[in-house]
């Protein structure tokens, strides 16, 4: 049996009549060997008849710092244990739910890239211990070059924001963890054992290469590509009367279609009936009050000669499709109701409005949780009486960023929509999470907490919309529709 010099590792290869059988770090190790081989445990090593030592005798063993290497095997497979989570994190959500497929390749890399840091967990054993698998460096090496280059790009995207969310924290911590391992990699020349090198280098070249440009198109150029069109419509149908009633019954036709190129969720909608009494001006003086008082900073959006002045009261509203419905591309809605009116009524015109917010589907994602909340129900948190702060309904849920790397390295996005038959209805998206306060805040102290830049940047950033459409009739001419058989 021949017991060969050790190596820079203090590893001793052990050979019996020219056939290696294993290598030890130390004599308790050597006797393991040849315990497994059929040699008995009190066997004689320093019989130089049957045992030749080279290099040093059976008390040479220079791995007396082999507590560096068990720490640097530990710190490796933890650091690797941490990416390979983080890889497969990111890449679930985008490889099984993302829109568009250039999103799902990106999802499906980062899922192999969490298999190749899994793959490199037992090479991280071999290449510190006895180096039976020449690729083991490299294979370490390769998924050292991952983690670097995802973290890296993490915290570029979160720096866009610097926004303090805690998996910040083990971002710079692989980070550097990351540099860590390269330095300690490059400092043993693991690229000595690649066969093909240049290859090798290639290989890396290219999959950062793909991953950048398929990320680039599904954040940048995807949303921008597909464009938004909506068909809505809002007609008044012929009255309905009989000569006992004093009322009349005017159907109400709403219609949407998404004509354009990108599915849509509905954030919130709403269809209203106006009535409209104007106060004739006889001389054409109407022009000349599209502003109401001088000083004033408001105004009239619109302005006739004869019309002194208009006075809208709502007489009909309510939901169309509803808060969290969805409008995929080339689906309609629609939806018919009868408006019921005096015959004797005061209005001139009826004004229908239908109008929806809607967040594009190739920007977010929202979750299946529609909280939906009345201000006026002690149960569901309200706690604000309702002459201080109205009566109204307020939906809000979680709403993610289509490409799970944004997710990651930003604060969770809520959206928020309030409704509510006699105000203005509402749509936005922010930072507030209203689930799990004590108390639903009133629209006045919603306002109040809102940061309008936060607000604009967001809505803008989930393609955060609005359409209407309206249609005006005259009531006569409506009586006369009915009076017609």
């Amino acid at each position: 049996m021949v017991v060969e010099p050790p190596d820079r590792r203090g590893l001793r290869r052990i050979t019996i009549h020219g056939k290696t059988v294993g290598s030890a770090w130390s004599l308790r190790e050597l006797r393991e060997v040849l315990r497994r081989l059929g040699y008995p445990d009190d066997m004689d090593l320093d019989d130089c008849s049957r045992v030749h030592w080279r290099g040093g005798d059976s008390g040479c063993w220079p791995d007396g710092r082999g507590w560096r290497r068990r720490l640097v095997i530990g710190l490796m497979i933890v650091g690797l244990l941490g990416s390979t989570g983080l890889h497969f994190v990111i890449g679930w959500a985008d490889a099984l739910g993302a829109l568009t497929f250039a999103q799902r390749l990106v999802g499906v890399l980062f899922l192999l890239a969490g298999v190749v840091q899994g793959a490199a967990l037992p090479a991280v054993v071999d290449h510190w211990g006895r180096r039976q698998v020449r690729l083991s460096g490299a294979l370490v090496l390769l998924a050292v070059l991952m983690t670097l280059a995802t973290t890296t790009l993490l915290l570029f995207l979160w720096l866009q924001e610097r926004e303090f969310i805690r998996t910040v924290v083990v971002f710079l911590a692989l980070w550097l963890w990351s540099l860590w391992a390269l330095h300690v990699l490059i400092r043993e020349k693991v690229w000595r054992g690649i066969p093909h090198p240049r290859k090798f280098a290639a290989g890396v070249t290219a999959t950062a290469t793909l991953t950048a440009v398929s990320l680039g198109y599904s954040i940048l150029y995807q949303p921008i590509a597909a464009p938004l069109h909506f068909v809505l419509r809002a007609e008044f149908g012929k009255p309905q009367t009989d000569a006992g009633s004093p009322y009349m019954h005017v159907p109400l036709k709403l219609y949407a279609k998404n004509a354009g190129g990108i599915p849509v969720y509905i954030v919130v909608d709403d269809y209203t009936v106006s009535g409209n009494m104007a106060e004739f001006a006889p001389k054409g003086e109407g022009m000349g009050e599209w502003m109401l008082e001088e000083g004033d900073r408001r105004w009239n959006s619109d302005a006739q000669a004869f019309v002194s002045e208009s006075t809208p009261e709502i007489i009909a509203s309510g939901q169309f499709q509803g808060p969290w419905s969805t409008l995929d591309i080339g689906e309609e809605f629609k939806m018919e109701r009868m408006i019921t009116l005096p015959k004797d009524t005061e209005f001139e015109t009826l004004d229908a409005v239908l109008k929806f917010a809607f967040l594009r589907q190739d920007r977010g994602k929202l979750d299946d949780d529609l909280y939906a909340e009345a201000s006026w129900v002690e149960a569901d948190g309200g706690r604000c009486a309702p002459d201080d702060c109205g009566e109204y309904v307020i939906y809000h849920g979680r709403v993610r960023y289509n490409t799970n790397l944004i997710n990651v390295t930003r604060k969770p996005r809520y959206v928020v929509a309030f409704w509510s038959p006699t105000e203005i209805t509402e749509g936005l998206v922010t930072s507030i999470n209203l689930a799990g306060r004590d108390k639903s805040p009133s629209i006045q102290e919603m306002y109040a907490e809102l940061d309008d830049a936060e607000t604009k940047r967001e809505g803008d950033r989930y393609g955060l919309g609005w359409v209407l459409v309206n249609s005006e009739v005259s009531v006569k001419g409506l009586l006369k529709q009915a009076e017609q058989p």
